[in-house]
């Protein structure tokens, strides 16, 4: 069995030992596999502002490392509320890139862990008018800096 089955049948057990009523399927996201629940009552399992979802996926992913160490990190959503959540956050990011384009002046962004950071990359890699730039950093949380495409490098 490889490790995203594996993943697919222990969050099955999880579910049903906690006594929800799921489907989960499986899926490849750009950013790796992924799991996708569905289900009568996501906020039971969502939490507020998605606490109980990011906890259930780390503990999927830990309980998938014990039996296959080098597997690949499994991305949990349910009723597709992570996909919702990105899609708000980028939105935010567009708005504040329409400010650089206006005024031609770089903006720092609020400190963000990896995932969003790959987001934001990732919306201005083909952006004729805006890049993305973070700084090399070991810390956890980092600031991305929108710049115009032609403009100095950030200082």
């Amino acid at each position: 069995m490889n490790p995203s089955h594996c993943a697919q049948e222990i969050l099955d057990t999880m579910l049903g030992h906690l006594g929800f009523s799921a489907t989960i399927e499986l899926a490849e996201d750009p950013s790796g596999p992924s799991l996708h629940v569905r289900m009568a009552q996501p906020q039971s399992l969502i939490g507020p502002q998605g606490e109980r979802l990011d906890d259930l996926q780390h503990l999927l992913n830990k309980l998938l490392r014990q039996q296959y160490p080098e597997a690949p990190r499994i991305r949990l959503d349910v009723e597709n509320f992570r996909r919702r959540e990105a899609e708000r956050f980028l939105d935010g990011v567009r708005l504040l890139a329409q400010q650089v384009r206006t005024t031609g002046q770089a903006l720092k962004l609020d400190p963000m862990n990896s995932y969003e950071r790959r987001l934001v990359h990732h919306l201005f890699v083909d952006d004729p008018e805006i890049r993305s730039w973070s700084p090399e950093d070991a810390g956890r949380l980092k600031r991305i800096t929108l710049l115009p495409r032609y403009g100095a490098p950030p200082s």
